[in-house]
């Protein structure tokens, strides 16, 4: 459980750290847009107040979506207590710090800041996503490749 804990702190941490370095000190909430590496990375500033790729924007759910990445994160902290790999902890680490990192966004701006847009290849993205996207999209596939809950294991008797 301990690299659990360690790995949520990290994602959560550069999660919040990226936001202040590129939302704020850089001023990216004002500018909009600075060209880093492109097409391959721009900063594209945004604020989702839905889900994924903006979806129920229109609607007022923000105190709703708080709830949901607390709730969420705390079903993924139980469900670890079987895991017995700790790459799975790591995983489930990631998904618990991301969905906070995003959730501390919704209560203090309303909406989630994102700020990375990555293209290449002749295919333009028109979406912006965040380190804790990342960092949540990263745990949520090694938690489907590791988790090995033993309460699901049966021995032949």
């Amino acid at each position: 459980m301990r690299a659990l804990w360690i790995s949520a702190a990290l994602a959560f941490g550069i999660d919040q750290l990226s936001k202040l370095i590129v939302v704020h000190w850089l001023d990216l909430k004002t500018i909009g847009q600075m060209f880093v590496a492109p097409p391959y990375l721009v900063f594209r500033m945004g604020w989702n107040y839905g889900i994924n790729f903006g979806l129920f924007s229109d609607f007022d759910m923000r105190w709703v979506l708080v709830a949901l990445a607390v709730g969420i994160s705390a079903v993924v902290l139980h469900w670890s207590r079987a895991f017995t790999r700790p790459i799975a902890h790591i995983s489930a680490g990631f998904v618990v710090g991301g969905a906070l990192a995003n959730a501390l966004d919704r209560v203090i701006y309303g909406a989630v800041a994102d700020f990375l847009n990555m293209s290449c290849c002749g295919f333009v993205n028109p979406y912006a996503f965040n380190i804790a996207d990342v960092f949540i999209f990263a745990g949520a596939a090694g938690l489907v490749i590791w988790a090995d809950d033993r309460r699901a294991k049966t021995t032949k008797t």
